[in-house]
Formats: C-alpha cells, structure tokens, sequence
C-alpha cells in the first residue's frame, strides 16, 4: 500500500495511514484518542464486541485490547494497549470479526479462527465454555463427496452465534438461537452448517446484531423466477383460493403458512395478520401494535380503496408517513420459499374491500379518497392462477364482464390521479420541515415512485403496465381479469402511457466487475424489537426477505445490539428496531419496518449495541461522523440521560485526519484515519464524494424528469418516441454504473486504497462505453428535434417544475427557455470525464513520474479527457445539424432527416456549382456523414459515401477548382468558386468517406486522439449499394469490393427477380471464377451455374445445372455453351434418361459427340450438325448390334455396315433407323452371302431380291468376311474425334491453333493456371490433399534443357509429365482427365461391344500423337517420334543374349541408343488410366478362344511336375533335381506338384499386374531370366539356349502361371508395343509367349 507513495514517503507515509483513534460511547461531545502501543503500524480494519476489539495490521497480524476474560494472565485479562495474539501469526489474516464476547480471524486461506467465550458454542468448540487462544475450526461441505473443506471470504459475530460467508456465496452459521437460520432446534451448534434457506443464492455480505442476523443478497436475474407452486410446500394448503360471491368471483392469493414463526398465541397470529384493519363496516380491530401502520405496507401496493363514505382511510398526516393501512397478506412470492412466514390475511376485509369497489363505480375521485397503493411484484400469471382461472373461467363468464366494467371505471379514475403531479419524495424529516432537497413530502407520488423502482427488472419490462395490470387485479377480479384480456384492460389502464425500462438494462459485465445494486435484504433470528424488520415482533427461525428494501439499492448492512442499518446506493440509511435510545436516527414509528434515517449524504455505517454512527460526505469532501443515540449531559451536575432527536456531528474529520473506516461497540467507538499525505487522500476522498453525489443527482433526473416524461401522451410520432426510450434506457444504464461506482468508491476508501484498483482505472472501457453509447442516443434524439417536441407536451409539467429542472440542470440564468434547460439537463453527465481526467491527474501527481502507477493514471486521464473533447465535438455537430434541420425545406427534411445522420458542410453559400448545369438550375450540394445529397427544386438525390470516390480534376482539364465525383452510377463534376473552397470540400468528402468506410467516427479510445484521420479514403473498398436506374443492374443489390465506383473483386450481386451471383468482378462485370442462380418460375427451382465467367458472361470452364435435372459440364463462350462439354439429362429413373458428350457450338451439338440413349440402350459416336446426328457415325445397342454408315437429320441413310451379334453382316444403302432400303450385301455367318435390293426393318423380316452365293468349300475357312476386315473405314477416323478438348488445352496455353504460338507465353500461361487455381482452393483446403500441394509445389519448377538431350533430360520430362498429369489444375493433367473422362463414356456400358475395339486402340494411338506434339512444343528439344537419344558410355557392353548364335540384340541398330516415341513417353501416364475399358473389350473380342484355352490349362494343370515336364517333351538335363519349398530345400520326387519353375511361375503372374505393353514386356524377360537362372543352378555350367530348348520349359511356365486373360493381354501388347523393339530381344520373347498361346489352345492330349 505504501508502495504508491514515492519511495521519498515510505517511512511517513505507512505511518500517516490506519491511525486508531478511540473514545468512548454515549456522548455527543468526545475527544478521540490515539491507541498507544501500535508503534506506527497500519492498521486496516479493526472490530469492537462489548468491552474488547480487535486489530487488523498490514502484515496479517492481530491485536487485541480492552478486557478479555479468556485470557490466562491477570494483566492480559484487561489490556488497555493492544497485544499481539502470537498464535496466529505467521498465518496471514485478511478480515477480523468481534462478537460480543467473542472474536473469529480469516486467514488468507480462508480458515476461520475463533477465541474468547464459548458459552453458547458460538467458538464451534464443544464443552469449553472460554476458548482462550485462537483455534482454526473445520468447515466441510457435507454434499461434497470427498469432504472439501469450505473456503471462508467474511465473518460475522453475534452475541451467541457466527455466521461465515464462504467463497461461494453461501452462509454456514454455528453457535445458539434461531439468528443462526438453521432448520434444527438442538443448540449449541457446534459443527458448523450451512444455511440451506440462501443456498444457492449469492449473498453478497452478512451482519451479525445481537440476536439476530442480516444478509445482503444479490436479486434474481427475472428470468428466473421459479414458477408458483400451488400448495404451500409446509401445510399443504392451497396457495390461492376462490370464492364464488352472488355477483363475482374474488381470487384470494392471501395464504400465510403458520410454520417457521414461534406463534405465542391465537391473538398474535390475528395481530399478525391485521395490525391495525379499519374494515369497511366500521369495525375496528386493534392490537398491542396499532403504531405498525407501516410505510412499508403502502409501499408495499397493496390495495387501492375507495370508500364509501368519502372519508379518507390513508390521510396524509403531516408530512409523517405513519398512518398507511392495508393487509400486508397480499403478495404473492416470486419464490415458493418465501411464502411460508408471511402473516395469515383476514379474508373477508379483501372481499369487502373489493366487493366495495366493484360495486359502486360512481365514486367521485378527488385525490385524498384515494390511497395510492399498487399490487406487488408482477409475477402472478403462474401456473396456480392459470389453472385456476382455466378451472373457473366457464363459471365464471358472466360476471366477468359486469365486474370488468366496474374494475375499468375504477382503474380510469386511479390512472387519471396517477397522470397528475410528479415528485418523488426527497425527505423525511420532522413535520413540516422542507427538507434538503426543498421538496414538497407528496405521499402518493412517493409511493408510486417508489413502486416503480420497486420493480426488479431487468429487462425493457414496462413498468406501467405492470402497475395498471396490478391496479385492475386487486381492484376486481385479482387474476381473472388481467388473464381476461390484458390488452382490453391496457387500453382503458392508461390512455397513452409508454413502455421503457428505467430500471436498467443491466450488463452483466458491469455487474461481474463492480458491486451490483440489485440487492435485497433478508433478516433471521429474534424480532423483539422489530430489528427483523417484517412489521412485526415474531422471531423467525430462517431467513425472510425484508420486502420494503427491494429495489432501494442496499449496498452495506450493519447490524446493533437491536436495531439494524440499510445504506443504500442513494447515500441514505434506512434504519429498523430498538429506538430506546434514538439510534434509528428518526423518531418515526413503528420501528419494525425500514424508515428513512435523518442523515444524508452517507457513505459508512455503524451500529453499536444502542447507538449508530454514520460516516457522511461534508461539503468539503472531508468525512464528517454522525452519532445517533444516548446523549448524556452533566449539567448542574445532574445526571441525565437524553436521546439524540436526529443525528449529531461528533467530530469533523479536520481534527484528526481522513476518516475511513467508523466501527462501533458496546462501551467504546473507533474510527481508522488517514493523514493526507501530499493530498492523495483527499483527492480519493474527493472522487469518491462527487460520484455519490453525482448518481444521487441523475437518479433525481431520472425520477423526476425523464419517468414523467415517458408517462406523457402524445409525444409525437413513434420514432419521436423510440428515440426518447433509446435515451432513456441508455440514461439508465450510466446512472446505473455510476450508482455501482459510487458503491464501489466506498468500499475502495474502507479498504486499502490502492490507486491501480481503481475501477474507472482497471475497468475503464466500461465507463468510456457507457460515456459514448448514452451520447450517440442523446445526440440522435436531438437531431430529430426531440427537445423541441417534448417542450409542447410536457409544457405544464416542465413549467410547474421549473425550480427543479434548473437546479438540475444546473443552468443558473432565470429567462432561459424549456428547450434549453432540458438540452442543459440531459447532456450534463458529460461534464463528470473532465471531473474523471482532474482527479487520476491529481492522483498521478502523488507518484513518481518514473512510477509504473504515475503511468497508468496518466494514460487513463487523457483518456477520459479526449473523449470528453470527441463527445463536445460530437454535441456540436448534432446542434449544427438539428439548425440546418430548422432552415431546410420541409418537405426534404422529412425523407433526409435521420437519427444518427449529421451534417458536415452545404454549398447554400453558392460555393460549390454543377459543372455545365443549366442557367436557371438550382443545385444545392450536402454533405452528411453517410451521403453526399445534390438537392434541386423539388427533388433530391442521395449518394451514399460509402459508394462514392472524390478526386480533384487536373489542372490541364481547365477546370481549375474542379472535384470530380464518381458513384457507381453517375460521373459528374462539382466547380468550387474558390481554391480554398475547393480544398475545403476535398477534404471534408474524404474524410467523410473515411469514416463512413471503417463505420465510426468514434475516436480510437485508449490512447492515441483520434484528430489523424487518413486523408485519402481507398479506391479500393467493401460496400453495399442498390442501383437504381442502371439497365441491366435495376433494384439490383451488390454487396462486395469496389474499385473506383465500379464492383472489382468479390461480391454477391442479387437481382430483384430473385437472381444472384456470387463470385468476382472486374470494372462492374463479372469475371473470373463465379456462382450464379436463377429463379425457375414455373418449375420452382433454380437454374444454378457454377464456374468461370468473362466480361459479365458465362465463359471458360462451369457446371450449369438446369431446374429441368439436366446437368451441363464443359465450355461455355458469351453465356453459350460452346467447346466440350457433357450434358447429362434426367435421372435414370425419370422418362428420358440420356448422356451426351462432345463439342457444342453456340448451345448446339457441332462436331464429334458421343450420345448414350440410356432409356433405348443405344449408344451414337459420331458427326452432329445443328442437335442432329449428321455425318458419320457408329450406333451399338445393348443388343449387339452394330452400325457405322452414314446418318442424315438423326436417321440411319445413306451407305452403311450392319453387323448383328452372330456375324451376319449387311453392307448397303439404308433409309431410316434399323430400315434396309436399295442395294446391298448380306452375308451370313459361314461366308454364304446375298447380293441384291433389300427393304424392310431389320429383325422384322426383310425384302430381298437378288442372289444367293456359296463360296468355294475348299478356301480356307479361317477367312473372315471382308466386311470385318475393314470395319471402321465408315466411322470417325480417330483424329477427328474430340478436336474440341486439344483445342481447348492448345487455347490455355495461348495458342491459336496447334503448334502455333510462343512457347513462354505458354509456359507463363501454366504457371498463371496453378498459381489461381491453387489461390481459390485455398479457400477450401479440403479440397487438396498434402500430396496434391506437393505436386502443385515441384510443378513449378520448369524442367530446363541447355546443351546436348541426354536420357537424363528425357527422364525429367518423363518425371514432369507425370506430375503435370496428376493434377487437374495443369492444362495437360485436365487435358489427360478430360480425355479419360470422354474414352470411358465412350467405352462402357453399352459401348462395351467387342466390335469397337479396333476403334478404341485407333482412339488411343491418336491421342498419343496429338499429346506428344503438345509436349514437343513445350519440350522443343525433345527429338522426333522414332528418332534415338544415344545412351551414355558406360551403358554400351554387349550383353548375353539368351538365343544361341546372337550377341546383344541392339548392336545391330546402326547406332545404339534409346528410340524416342509417343508410345514410350506417354502411354505410361495414359493406359493405366483407360486400362479397365480397353481390356474390357479385349476380353470381350477374344471370349471364344480364350476359352478354348483355358479349359486346356485347367486339364494340364491337373498333372505333377514330372508328368508335365515329360508330356511337353522338355529335356531331363533341364529338370530341377531339388525345390525350396518355404525355404525348406527338397528333392523333387514325382508326387511333387507346382514346385519346379516356381520363381518363373510367380514373375510371370505379374503380367495381369501391370497396364504399360513395355512394362509386360518387361515380366516377360524377367521370367525368361528366371529359367535361366533355374537351369544354370541345375546345369553348373556355362550354357547357351536354343529356341527348341527353350521353348518347352517356357510353356510350361507359362500353363503354371495360369493367367486367365493371356489372349487378351497377348493382344494389348501386340497392339500397343513400340513399333521398334518387334525385332529386338523383347520382341523374340514375346513370339515365344504368343507361341505358347497358340499351342496351349490346339493342343492335342493323348
């Protein structure tokens, strides 16, 4: 704590803080003195029982003085200087409590310690009536399973009992007596307990009286308000009752449980009921308590009467508020807890009251018949009354009209009293006295304030309505009615009253970080005296919540020997129980409800065992201290004794020092000062005492100015109206932050006074917040005129007032208008942040400046100052706004004029002109802080800043003072008359601009001022903008980037139809990668296109997926499709299921195209022209039919081969699908065939005139018919087909045509493809895997060629070309995909018809043609197809060759080298992709003989090794004498069976593994190695192979292998291979592998 001195004021500093001064209690004229014998320690709180106290030191140490009994020593049992209590040191403390006799300690730890008297257990130690050392004392939660022990916050002591608040909020209690609110009647508790009844709840602070025990508990948010049980949870009685009488029903909700009060007899429970009950027949029931006619019951809006006989039952006695009568029965608890101890009500007065009421409507209203009370907290439309009224409501129908009416007229002359005066009750004081505050002691009024802050909401609840609703309920039918037709009742309740809360919105976070105000008060423990404060004299064995003080803003509870003390927010107490001695601080009676202390301006209290002090604000800042109590006088020498009639200063603080901390006790009184050193002191004193001072000053205003206010009609229109409850809300919620600050200050003071936990401090964004949100609502509220309209409605009540308002307002000069003085009023908590600034200033100056604190407060001063400046500032623009409002022309001001809407500057001096405007025209140019409005006679146009970019014209352009405007849909340029004018407006836009931009014009708080603004606004921005005349653009909406007022990057453009894009711009178009939808009237769908687009059309790559189901993927050029593209039509089950894929042009099928007809099971390839088949083409069908001719307008005719799945064969003209018609050839399936003219369908029988012919038996029958030999000839050559996706990737990488174009441009053209590509899948990473970013990574590295082509570069064009195609993202990887994609279409399903095989290899030999001339022009060094890449040196030894007579087969290519070819480069990367379709139809092609051949294997295979070996005639020198079998080598005996050759078996099984022709190929050596390598073991000699020696031990390799498809693979191979390794060793190999084929199928078995 001293550390914030300078160091320079260590030693003094400690010193001049925690000073103990005592004196001794009973009289008004003391002299304090000095403890002696702390030598110099700080102490920080300090506590008195009857005849001892206790001291708190910095260190954690405690002291105690005065007599302590339980001391051992005989100089100890009575100390008059303190003595250190050496038991607890070392452990810390952080709080001390004193009980009468007793004392407890907390320990940092939160570990209680208890000493001295133990009589009644209140030590928690058993059997030891004196506890003479501190003791630590176990508090275990029991509901906890391990046994935690329970963290203690704060102790309380009483006479015979403890109370510890734990760290949860919780109360455990122990010691004697019902004050402890335990449910248990065996005393003394020893073990302490918790007290169950506050479980749950947050109780915020505990006191300790005598005999009784005070809690201060945090309210409930209102939401959770616990439904109302229907029965009383102790005595099973119905909580609510209903009586039926002859003309209505009265609801009763009146139930009070006997349980939970010691009842004494039959009469106190009457008493109870009915302290003093006037009934309406005149019969008088009195009791020993008739003074309890108690504030609180009125306050406590109970009943609204209106008697028969016009004498008043509430009068107003002389400013006294003692005589309110009513049953305090009538509430019904927002919690099932609380019902239980309210005082059983007498029926029957409710019934007459009512019966009263409701009968006789005609009662004149003058005010003194009418006592103001309303009904209690609004929660009664629960589930008990629901279920009533439901259960009642068909009984009871009738009547409710009748007694609705009466209700009405009664409720109208109640709120016609309600509309009429307004001051809130400001003093209490004797009969008659003014009071502080000078205001007149209005009783109603006050209890119909007070019932409005009485409510604990906290959300915008309307209060009003909750009062008119709680009128109407008692008035007639208590629930019925307002379950009736609220609405009915609202109307007639109040003519126009509004809704607000000015109970605040609370935020939460406020209310985490500072002391909540939302409090209530529950009291426990014996009431003798009325110290309960119920209103009654029970004692109550559980706490009870002490309803009059809700909503009074308790803040600090002190609790005397049998009075107890309430400070509120407000700075006032209010004070219940014993007054024997004066020491309640009025004379006021009854004393068991709260009243009103005569002392203001407080801050702290005490209460002793028969007197109060209160620590109060003086006029200097200072702390003055207040005695209320016993006064004894010596004069004359007599004797006397006298109470205090109010308060009396004891001593101002000038005497001694600061006083912070005021403890009061039995005999004696201390207080704890602080000396001011180098003034800081007093300047927190000072903070603290303005901002109570200042919440007292804006509660007034809110109670007495802006509630009225809201409660008048006809305010004006409903925006009038929002904005006033927006202010008035916000207006709340800073008082309500101010009231917290206030509360917080004072416990600061108590405390230790550390500047850095200040809270405008630490939490300083709260207050800047609150500062500039009730600043941005007053301003609008003014710039809408709202002081102005208020003036007329609230003439008479601001008239009558008038005093008032200028006191608070603080506006001295007398003739000053209504206008002005609200204005003053409203915008006066501005002035407090200058207040704020001056004092974390002078607080600043107590520090070193090198000091981290000096800092802090610095930093958090001009803070407050800068935005004291920025909301002036702010104030001024909204004046200078609200007089351009004044002067404009009326019509405009209504369209333009906008709450949050200021003016910056308007050219109406003629400063500014429209460039070329007519002669006569009139322009008039505004700027706002949103929108630059070009005014003309009669109409006006507004551009809004967001959307608008201003640039000053060149001088060349001879506009000298030009600024030239551009908005998304007009250019036009401003003339300025002068140089300056036109720097004036140029900065003024731009400024605007900017702040319209970044959405505040707020100054960065915290810091830096926020005068450096940029002054040029971006080009570039987001903004949202409606276009309005625009043809294409009309209504539409964009929200997006722009770029010099034109939509330039992302943005979402949503037409008026129903239309909307999402994607990028570029200068207003759409362009680049987009998502468009349109709606699809009739079909109810969207038409959606997702894909690229360019200068606002559909262009490059996009899926458009049509309402209609259909689906197109592919090019599209001007919004058309047009290049490649798939169109998928219908879902398989729908009507017309069908594929197309091909080249489109304009949105037609042009070109090649392949179309699937699902539903018939036809496939077309072939020509299209116009959507119609047209040229040459091939139609399978899933019959086996086969076609290719010629197609004119989608029907078969012209010439044209048929071929049905038997091999007949039709070649001639046709006429129609199917339809044979002219002449032709038929030939039949063994080689007969037909010449002649056919007609007819095919399958449905066919004309035929014409000649049969046999061919000669004896040619060789292995001729198939020439028609199969040259199918094909009729159909697409293959380099036609799918032109459009070569031109496609030619086109991407920026060439015309192929082969045409730079190659570096091409290269750039790749890198800018992965760069985007990679740039928009960023946005979704989902998309690409690690290894896919991996690849796109090493893809931009371009492989590089300088010097000679070596196999190293051919290798790392291989390499790249792998790559490049395995992302889309690379033209040739989608080139490659797109490919796949069409060859599959093509090839499967029923395009799996072995007669397109020849097709399908043409298809893939022209593709490798077409990629490799892609690739040798990015690649120009590679050689040409079929050209050699010599190998390097070392690579040149001639190898064995395995055929006898040969040496390396390559010596004999002149040259030795590695041959470069389409087939070598790429079929790597293309076959395994087109595998599974191509060898679909090789096997399909070679069904019939594959059969053959593997029934033969099969039969083969059934032989052992030997067997076979001997049946293919394979030499015995070649056979293997031993096998290892699992590593086991054995010999091989003739039972053995699939060991020989087993390593050549399993290389050759290989081949089905692989896709390339060179990688079988490969198997095929690698097997033939494998042999060798077999033989040469077994042979142990060198040896050369002959093709006779071989070739047996290959074939039965091979029939070992068992590979089904060896047809098909033989095929593929022969197909595909290199042209130039057919003579070379792999291709003597692979003779020998189809020889085997072919031998294994015509094998003979003997």
């Amino acid at each position: 704590m001293d550390s914030q001195e300078g160091s320079s004021e260590e030693a003094e500093g400690a010193k001049e803080r925690g000073l103990v001064y005592v004196w001794k209690a009973g009289s008004c004229s003391i002299t304090p003195e000095r403890l002696p014998g702390l030598n110099g320690k700080t102490v920080l709180q300090a506590a008195l029982g009857i005849n001892h106290g206790l001291l708190l030191t910095e260190g954690g140490e405690v002291y105690s003085f005065g007599k302590l009994p339980w001391r051992t020593g005989p100089e100890e049992s009575c100390a008059n200087s303190p003595i250190l209590e050496n038991t607890l040191l070392g452990q810390h403390v952080i709080t001390v409590a004193a009980g009468s006799f007793h004392n407890g300690a907390v320990t940092e730890g939160g570990v209680v310690y208890m000493w001295g008297n133990n009589s009644a257990g209140q030590c928690a130690v058993a059997n030891q009536p004196y506890v003479p050392e501190p003791q630590p004392i176990s508090i275990s939660d029991s509901e906890t399973s391990p046994l935690l022990s329970v963290r203690i916050l704060q102790l309380a002591c009483g006479e015979e009992h403890t109370l510890a608040l734990s760290l949860s909020r919780e109360i455990w209690a122990w010691g004697s007596g019902c004050q402890l609110g335990l449910i248990t009647t065996t005393f003394p508790v020893i073990k302490p307990q918790k007290v169950e009844h506050l479980a749950g709840r947050v109780v915020l602070q505990i006191a300790c009286g005598a005999y009784h025990s005070l809690a201060l508990v945090q309210c409930l948010p209102v939401q959770e308000m616990k439904p109302i049980p229907e029965r009383c949870n102790h005595c099973s009685q119905l909580l609510i009752t209903m009586t039926d009488k002859e003309d209505h029903v009265i609801i009763s909700d009146s139930h009070c449980c006997p349980l939970g009060v010691a009842l004494a007899d039959t009469q106190t429970e009457n008493l109870l009921s009915c302290p003093s009950l006037e009934t309406l027949e005149g019969r008088s029931v009195t009791g020993s308590q008739s003074e309890d006619c108690q504030k609180s019951t009125v306050e406590e809006h109970m009943l609204v009467t209106l008697e028969p006989d016009g004498a008043s039952m509430l009068s107003n006695n002389d400013g006294q508020e003692d005589s309110g009568i009513s049953s305090p029965g009538n509430i019904l608890f927002p919690d099932k807890k609380e019902v239980k101890e309210y005082g059983l009500s007498d029926n029957s007065l409710n019934e007459s009251l009512e019966k009263s009421i409701s009968t006789e409507p005609d009662q004149p209203s003058q005010e003194e018949q009418l006592s103001a009370c309303v009904s209690g907290p609004p929660s009664t439309s629960t589930s008990a009354l629901n279920s009533l009224v439901a259960s009642c409501a068909s009984a009871v129908g009738v009547r409710v009209a009748a007694t609705y009416e009466a209700g009405a007229l009664s409720l109208k002359k109640v709120m016609n009293f309600y509309g009429t005066s307004s001051s809130e009750v400001g003093s209490q004081s004797g009969s008659g006295s003014p009071g502080p505050e000078g205001l007149k002691d209005s009783r109603e009024e006050q209890v119909r304030l007070e019932s409005m802050q009485g409510k604990k909401s906290s959300s915008l609840v309307d209060i009003r309505e909750e009062e008119s609703e709680g009128v109407s309920r008692r008035l007639s039918l208590p629930g019925l009615l307002s379950q009736v037709s609220p609405r009915l009742l609202r109307k007639v309740g109040r003519a126009k009253m509004r809704t607000v809360a000015l109970t605040p919105t609370y935020s939460g976070e406020a209310d985490a970080l500072l002391p909540s105000l939302r409090t209530e008060v529950w009291s426990w423990g014996k009431g003798k005296e009325g110290q309960l404060g119920h209103g009654d004299v029970l004692p109550r064995l559980q706490p009870l919540c002490v309803k009059s003080l809700d909503g009074k803003e308790v803040i600090q509870l002190s609790a005397g020997g049998h009075h107890s003390l309430a400070l509120t927010a407000k700075s006032q107490v209010y004070s219940w129980g014993s007054n024997t001695s004066g020491q309640l601080g009025h004379l006021n009676s009854p004393t068991t409800v709260p009243r009103l202390a005569k002392v203001f301006g407080v801050w702290s209290t005490a209460a002793g065992s028969d007197y109060s002090l209160f620590l109060t604000d003086k006029e200097d800042f200072q702390p003055g201290l207040y005695y209320s109590g016993e006064e004894t006088t010596t004069e004359n020498n007599l004797y006397e004794n006298n109470c205090t009639k109010s308060p009396v200063l004891l001593l101002p603080c000038s005497k001694i020092g600061y006083i912070s901390n005021v403890i009061a006790g039995g005999e004696s009184c201390l207080v704890l000062v602080d000396k001011n050193v180098m003034g800081y002191i007093a300047s927190l004193h000072e903070l603290a005492s303005t901002e109570r001072r200042f919440y007292f000053k804006l509660s007034e205003i809110k109670s007495q100015v802006l509630r009225p206010l809201l409660g008048l009609d006809n305010l004006g229109s409903a925006n009038t109206i929002q904005l006033l409850q927006e202010m008035a809300s916000r207006f709340s919620k800073l008082c309500y932050l101010i009231g917290q600050h206030g509360a917080s200050l004072s416990s600061f003071l108590r405390g230790v006074k550390e500047a850095r936990s200040l809270a405008i401090l630490k939490h300083s964004s709260l207050f800047l917040d609150s500062y500039t949100e009730y600043c941005t609502s007053v301003t609008n509220f003014l710039v809408m005129g709202g002081f102005m309209l208020l003036a007329k409605p609230a003439i008479d009540f601001l008239s009558k007032n008038q005093e008032l308002l200028q006191k608070l307002s603080e506006v001295n000069e007398e003739n000053t208008q209504l206008v002005e003085v609200l204005n003053a009023l409203f915008f006066m908590p501005f002035g407090r942040l200058h207040n704020y600034a001056r004092t974390l200033l002078k607080l600043a100056t107590c520090f070193e400046v090198a000091s981290p604190e000096y800092q802090k407060l610095q930093d958090c001063s001009s803070c407050y100052e800068s935005l004291a400046v920025h909301l002036s500032r702010k104030r001024k623009e909204a004046e200078y706004t609200l007089g351009f409002w004044k002067t404009f022309p009326g019509k405009m001001t209504d369209s333009l004029r906008k709450p949050e809407r200021r003016l910056i500057c308007e050219s109406s001096n003629r400063g500014l002109s429209l460039q070329h405007a007519g002669r006569f025209s009139v322009n008039w140019f505004i700027l706002f802080n949103d929108a630059l409005v070009h005014a003309q006679f009669s109409t006006h146009h507004i551009f809004p800043l967001s959307t608008l970019w201003v640039e000053a014209v060149s001088e060349e352009a001879g506009n000298v003072n030009g600024l030239k405007i551009t908005t998304p849909e007009e250019h036009f340029v401003l003339i300025s008359s002068t140089p300056q004018e036109k720097t004036k407006w140029l900065r003024a836009i731009s400024q605007a601009v900017d702040q319209a931009l970044r959405g505040t014009s707020d100054l960065l708080l915290h810091g830096a001022g926020g005068n450096i603004s940029r002054q040029e606004p971006p080009i570039s921005r987001s903004a949202k903008y409606t276009f309005y005349k625009d043809t294409r653009l009309k209504d539409a909406m964009y929200n997006g980037r722009w770029l010099s007022g034109k939509p330039h990057g992302r943005g979402i453009l949503k037409w008026a139809d129903g239309r909307m894009y999402s994607g990028t711009f570029r200068t207003g178009l759409e362009d680049g990668y987009g998502e468009y939808r349109v709606p699809n009237k009739a079909l109810n769908k969207d038409d959606h296109y997702v894909g690229y687009w360019k200068e606002g059309k559909m262009c490059g790559h996009g899926v458009y997926s049509y309402a209609t189901g259909e689906v197109y993927e592919g090019c599209f050029q001007n919004n058309m499709r047009h290049g490649h593209g798939l169109l998928r039509s219908g879902k398989l089950t729908s009507s017309s299921p069908s594929m197309f894929i091909g080249q489109w042009t304009m949105d037609k099928k042009n070109g090649y195209g392949v179309f699937d007809d699902i539903t018939r099971g036809e496939k077309y390839m072939g020509m299209w022209q116009d959507d119609l088949c047209q040229g040459n083409g091939v139609v399978v069908t899933q019959f086996g039919l086969y076609y290719e001719g010629a197609f004119s307008t989608n029907k078969m005719m012209g010439t044209g081969i048929l071929l049905s799945e038997d091999d007949t064969v039709y070649e001639g003209e046709f006429a129609d699908n199917w339809t044979l018609s002219g002449k032709g050839t038929l030939t039949l399936p063994n080689g007969d065939y037909i010449e002649g003219l056919f007609s007819g369908e095919w399958g449905s029988g066919i004309k035929i005139t014409g000649t049969y012919f046999k061919p000669s038996l004896y040619e060789n029958e292995k001729d198939k018919p020439k028609a199969l030999r040259k199918l094909g000839t009729l159909a697409v050559s293959p380099d036609e087909k799918w032109k459009a996706v070569f031109e496609e990737c030619w086109s991407q990488l920026g060439c015309d045509s192929p082969g045409q174009g730079d190659r570096w441009k091409a290269w750039d053209n790749i890198a800018v493809a992965l760069t985007t590509n990679r740039r928009q899948h960023k946005d979704s990473p989902e998309l690409l895997s690690r290894s896919h970013t991996q690849t796109l990574e090493s893809l931009e590295f371009i492989p590089q060629h300088i010097g000679a082509f070596t196999l190293e570069k051919y290798e790392n064009i291989k390499k790249y070309l792998i790559k490049a195609c395995d992302t889309p993202l690379h033209p040739l990887g989608k080139l490659v995909e797109t490919l796949v994609a069409v060859y599959r279409m093509t090839y499967v399903g029923v395009g799996a018809n072995r007669r397109l095989l020849q097709e399908a290899v043409r298809e893939i030999k022209s593709y490798l043609k077409r990629i490799f001339q892609l690739v040798r022009f990015l690649f120009p060094d590679l050689p040409e197809e079929g050209s050699t890449i010599p190998f390097p040196v070392t690579a040149t030894k001639g190898k064995r060759s395995f055929c006898s007579g040969k040496s390396d087969s390559r010596s004999e290519s002149p040259e030795p080298g590695y041959v470069v070819t389409s087939f070598g480069l790429l079929l790597p990367v293309l076959l395994p992709r087109l595998y599974p379709p191509l060898f679909m139809l090789y096997a399909l092609d070679n069904e019939r003989e594959e059969d053959i051949y593997w029934e033969c294997v099969l039969r083969l295979n059934k032989q052992t090794d030997t067997a076979l070996l001997s049946f293919l005639g394979v030499q015995a020198k070649f056979w293997p004498e031993t096998v290892s079998i699992l590593g086991d080598i054995r010999k091989v005996s003739p039972n053995t069976k699939d060991a020989c050759f087993a390593s050549a078996v399993e290389c050759l099984q290989q081949i089905s593994t692989t896709f390339t022709p060179a990688d079988k190929l490969k198997v095929i050596q690698q097997t033939f190695e494998e042999i060798s390598q077999n033989v040469l073991e077994s042979l142990q000699e060198d040896f050369l192979w002959s093709m006779d020696d071989l070739f047996p031990v290959f074939l039965y390799v091979v029939l070992r292998a068992r590979i089904r498809n060896l047809g098909s693979e033989v095929h593929l191979i022969e197909d595909l291979m290199d042209p130039y390794l057919q003579h070379g060793e792999q291709g003597i190999m692979f003779t020998t592998l189809k020889a085997c084929y072919y031998q294994i199928q015509h094998e003979k078995l003997t």
